[in-house]
């Protein structure tokens, strides 16, 4: 499924809405790398890929910009093991 996500630079935020809930991804950078500090998905929304969808538009994001993807967030650190095309040496923080 496909979902509307919207980037807020300004909060660093990734973030969807879907029946009337919010999921979202917060990030900093830190240098030249793009970590994923939290995941949210509301419970009555989880297990819908939503999160994923978050993360990698999150670092599509960063791919776009230079930036090396890490993760502080365990979702986001697993997905990245998932994805080791988006250079997986040292992802976590």
């Amino acid at each position: 499924m496909e979902y509307k996500i919207v980037h807020q630079p300004e909060l660093r935020l990734f973030k969807t809405e879907l029946e009337g809930r919010v999921a979202f991804v917060e990030y900093r950078l830190l240098d030249n790398c793009f970590d994923i500090v939290r995941t949210f998905v509301p419970k009555p929304i989880e297990g819908r890929g939503i999160a994923s969808a978050l993360v990698k538009t999150a670092y599509d994001y960063a791919s776009q910009n230079g930036w090396k993807p890490i993760a502080s967030c365990s979702y986001a650190v697993l997905w990245l093991k998932r994805h080791p095309e988006l250079n997986s040496d040292q992802n976590v923080e």
